[in-house]
């Protein structure tokens, strides 16, 4: 990619986030298909060396832009030391200035946070703790192949409590296998006892490649310790009721946040804002051109920093994106003439089955059209003739 030399005033530059990939593991959960695994402190080391080189590449690029939300994400970015978070975060200011302000968030475990880290997080300006803690409960904790308990979560919780992190995300995951309805709410009233400003509750998905995959897939020996579809569906309707119950808006399919908490990365995600992702197998979309770093780390410790995949998105795929990605959204998608013209059979024909509405200009899903989103969202992929005039 060439960007043109130019000066840029702050006016001009556009807003940009920013993706930090850290693939490191303390040990893999059995569920996970993630890009990250077990690694040394060398390998550590030369990692957070390519990074800052793969950020000052971009910096030519960078200077249109200004970074208004910053994530490291993993893999564990936590199990990096303070220090090289610091220095990465230095660099992505060097090269990509952040805003005052801006959102910077880092994917924390449970048994890999320590005070000297949380310091350091509070030296470099990082706003937000993402933490993953899954379930209150020890027994689904083991069979997930999580390094943590409950109670190591609560001590890591509160330490970043004490030490003024006042914006916490904490992950949980429903469905799992042995999980009943009963321990799913305990797990919910639990969190909700440490009132966290951010709760993201996602649905278990086996993934191939998986020891979950091998064990719980259709016809896997365990499949059966799964809850059936009915019980999963049960938990989904509570997670929505309990939270919102005690003050949590639901703002996307899977994520709630206290009033003024909810995540400015994601939301930039789901509104196709640029963003330029770092490290092995990160994405970025930037000017409608999507990219998927390689994913070798080998060849990135010494520096070849390459692309899997480059895509300049049609027109179509624009308007795809634009669809399914914002309908994520409960506040929906802003309609304009071509979204309209586009898309107007489908609006109909989805407000007939009582899955969609549109008010005040902007078209949503209901609470049906929520419950099996996937079908609704499915319908906005164009056919061959793009249904475009």
């Amino acid at each position: 990619m060439v960007c043109e030399k130019m000066n840029y005033t702050a006016s001009m530059k556009k807003d940009l986030g920013i993706y930090i990939h850290i693939p490191f593991c303390a040990r893999k959960c059995a569920y996970c298909d993630f890009l990250s695994a077990p690694a040394t402190e060398e390998v550590k080391v030369q990692y957070v060396k390519a990074l800052k080189k793969e950020i000052e590449a971009f910096r030519e690029m960078g200077q249109a832009y200004e970074t208004v939300t910053v994530f490291f994400g993993g893999g564990t970015p936590s199990l990096l030391t303070g220090e090289q978070l610091v220095e990465i975060l230095k660099e992505v200011n060097r090269c990509c200035p952040i805003r005052s302000g801006a959102e910077i968030t880092v994917e924390c475990n449970p048994g890999t946070l320590t005070e000297e880290k949380l310091k350091a997080y509070k030296r470099a300006g990082v706003s937000r703790l993402s933490m993953g803690l899954q379930s209150a409960q020890n027994e689904e904790l083991k069979k997930l192949g999580r390094i943590h308990t409950w109670e190591e979560f609560l001590i890591s919780y509160e330490m970043a409590r004490e030490k003024g992190f006042g914006n916490i995300n904490v992950d949980l995951m429903s469905a799992l296998p042995g999980q009943r309805r009963k321990t799913w709410v305990d797990t919910l009233e639990q969190v909700l006892k440490l009132s966290p400003e951010h709760i993201s509750a996602y649905s278990l998905i086996i993934e191939e490649r998986t020891p979950f995959y091998e064990r719980y897939s259709p016809g896997g020996p365990l499949s059966e310790e799964l809850p059936d579809e009915d019980t999963e569906r049960q938990m989904y309707y509570d997670t929505k009721e309990i939270l919102e119950r005690a003050g949590y808006e639901r703002y996307e399919i899977s994520n709630y946040a206290k009033p003024g908490y909810l995540c400015r990365h994601n939301l930039a995600y789901w509104n196709r804002t640029d963003y330029k992702g770092f490290g092995i197998g990160a994405a970025s979309l930037l000017d409608n051109i999507r990219y998927q770093n390689s994913r070798e780390l080998t060849a990135y410790l010494r520096g070849e920093f390459s692309w899997e995949s480059r895509e300049a998105l049609t027109r179509k795929e624009r308007l795809e994106e634009t669809m399914f990605l914002g309908l994520r959204k409960m506040e929906g998608v802003q309609l304009t003439e071509e979204l309209t013209a586009t898309y107007e059979p489908i609006f109909r024909d989805l407000e007939q089955k009582g899955l969609l509405f549109r008010q005040s200009g902007r078209v949503c899903l209901t609470d049906k059209g929520i419950d099996i989103s996937n079908y609704a969202l499915a319908e906005f992929l164009l056919d061959e003739q793009e249904r475009i005039k």
